[in-house]
């Protein structure tokens, strides 16, 4: 009896491994097996044209894919695995590389070395937020952006103003006084040598006033996302925390978003940035400033709250105190910062309010 040739074949049983790395017009990927690199290749940023080259050349395989987070956000993770591809988002910062690789760095090289980190299990996915919850995200971030354009529209007009000369009135110099509707009337009033002057100044004050009524709406709609579920009562438990209000709360449920990630509060401190740098070698045991790998803008308005938190927390006072005997006042706040870290995973993890002038 003649046997039948068979022309399909399968790699079932067998692990396909993937570095992918993600570029706006292109992805540069690698693809090995358990063994061996099999297949480099430039693609277009889809990952449906991927999906389509894996079950062409390597059917019935199980696939594992991984790339590193940065401006393309998760969707990508998403609809990978939505394809049946179990993907990981790896942080930048977390990926072996070795001498060669950094002193000869391309795109073929980079996503190589995915693909084997990733085949040699030395890589962990970091987490990855639900839709929703990444874009609430992007919605409180835009009104930190806008505030902060706010911040360099009035410097602008500032520096404008010294560049012609023209000085600013004591009484609008004063704390609480200066961008009042008065000091935009007297910035109307102010006198120009020729029309183009006044009318670079008047095009200063509009691009300031819009961006002034972009911040208000800003604050209208994050106050009305504080009153949904998803918020109300996680921002009363961290609102009971001193130095803690609620743009700052929404800011660390937004970015923070399950607490239960955190198996505790140290590594609650690790993922904000408020661990020290550790150099230590044989008998000598160093310890430096912060960490610089951090969540830069957590930690920023960590340390805001913690110079509140002093004027309204007796035992955060008397802990600043005792800290300035022994060092600067700017790495004693620090210090006062790290004790909020535990009272916010505190209130997060046993959904309770913190209690005032407690040790």
């Amino acid at each position: 009896m003649k046997k039948e040739q068979r022309k399909q074949i399968s790699f079932k049983g067998q692990r396909i491994f993937i570095g992918i790395d993600v570029h706006l017009k292109s992805w540069s990927v690698t693809i090995a097996s358990e063994h061996t690199v099999l297949k480099r290749f430039t693609q277009p940023p889809s990952p449906e044209a991927l999906y389509s080259f894996l079950t062409r050349e390597y059917p019935d395989a199980e696939y594992k894919s991984v790339y590193e987070a940065g401006f393309c956000g998760f969707w990508i993770h998403e609809r990978l695995m939505e394809l049946g591809i179990d993907n990981i988002v790896v942080n930048p910062a977390d990926v072996p590389t070795t001498t060669g690789e950094k002193l000869r760095k391309t795109d073929a090289i980079d996503s190589g070395k995915l693909a084997r980190s990733l085949r040699a299990g030395e890589l962990k996915g970091i987490y990855v937020p639900d839709k929703v919850s990444l874009e609430i995200r992007s919605l409180i971030r835009l009104r930190d952006s806008i505030t902060k354009d706010q911040t360099r529209q009035k410097n602008r007009i500032k520096s404008h103003l010294r560049y012609l000369g023209i000085e600013i009135p004591q009484e609008y110099c004063e704390r609480g006084r200066c961008w009042n509707k008065s000091f935009v009337a007297w910035l109307r009033s102010v006198e120009s040598t020729c029309e183009y002057g006044r009318q670079t100044l008047d095009q200063l004050i509009c691009q300031y006033e819009d961006l002034r009524k972009r911040r208000l709406e800003m604050i209208r709609l994050l106050r009305n996302l504080s009153r949904t579920e998803r918020f109300a009562e996680p921002l009363k438990w961290l609102m009971s925390v001193p130095g803690i209000g609620q743009l700052t709360g929404m800011a660390f449920i937004s970015e923070i978003d399950d607490i239960s990630r955190f198996k505790n509060a140290d590594q609650l401190a690790s993922y904000i940035g408020m661990i020290p740098m550790c150099h230590s070698s044989g008998e000598h045991d160093g310890t430096g400033d912060l960490t610089l790998r951090a969540h830069s803008k957590l930690r920023c308005v960590l340390v805001e709250a913690a110079w509140v938190a002093i004027r309204q927390d007796a035992t955060m006072t008397q802990a600043y105190t005792e800290y300035c005997r022994r060092m600067k006042p700017s790495k004693a706040i620090i210090k006062i910062a790290r004790r909020l870290v535990n009272r916010i995973y505190f209130v997060m993890k046993h959904k309770k309010e913190y209690v005032n002038n407690v040790a």
